[in-house]
């Protein structure tokens, strides 16, 4: 019984059909990290606002999408709103649910990373005459993306894997048309091997990306660093 075949592996290693399906599960990790990040600010900001209503509200929502499997949720999007008169595609319901879940997780990073801001700084701006959303974002915010990047990039690699739950809904994505190139040529070992490189070249180049706007971003406190020496 033939157990691997280097020709099936070598193959497919190029393949067009598996290298358009990691370009989209790229392009579905780009948009849910867009619409999850701007949710996430959103809910950040509720829960550090002085309004005891829009804290909860926040607070329920990430209880609710941090507690429940991400694979439940799009099962949900995508078969049970069409109850209500809601039908979406497989690709709208999909960024629908990444985006959703990627955003529960992305507000706590935010909400540390604005929290993480010494008070001093917002007092200091307001001294200046500068309001309120002034002081966030030329002051606060600037500062806090420093803290932000490093855990914002760990959740982006993770995502970058995690799209492939989208599988299960039939999101034509990277491990969608591994599973049914398996289905047609009986080469289990050889594709899933060729997924999993292309899943590790893509979280790879996303550690250089990573890495160019962590010096990028961090150069203005490694300079005030060295000052205060």
């Amino acid at each position: 019984m033939r157990i691997w075949s280097w020709e099936g592996f070598l193959g497919y290693l190029l393949n067009p059909y598996l290298l358009e399906g990691a370009i989209l599960s790229v392009g579905l990790t780009a948009g849910a990290l867009v619409c999850g990040l701007a949710l996430g600010i959103g809910l950040a900001l509720m829960r550090l606002s002085g309004r005891r209503w829009l804290s909860l509200m926040a607070g329920f929502y990430c209880w609710l999408f941090r507690g429940t499997p991400l694979l439940v949720q799009l099962l949900v999007i995508y078969t049970a709103l069409p109850l209500f008169g809601l039908k979406l595609s497989v690709p709208a319901a999909a960024l629908l649910g990444l985006s959703l879940n990627e955003a529960a997780y992305l507000s706590e990073t935010v909400r540390a990373g604005i929290q993480a801001v010494p008070r001093g700084q917002s007092e200091a701006a307001q001294a200046l005459g500068l309001r309120g959303s002034l002081r966030f974002r030329l002051v606060v915010w600037p500062q806090a993306l420093r803290i932000i990047i490093p855990p914002l990039g760990n959740s982006v690699n993770g995502l970058l894997k995690t799209t492939s739950v989208a599988s299960v809904i039939s999101m034509d994505e990277l491990l969608r048309r591994t599973q049914i190139l398996i289905q047609e040529r009986f080469l289990v070992l050889e594709l899933f091997a060729v997924a999993a490189l292309y899943y590790l070249a893509m979280t790879t180049a996303w550690d250089l990306v990573q890495r160019v706007l962590e010096r990028r971003y961090g150069r203005g406190h490694a300079l005030e660093s060295a000052d205060r020496r």
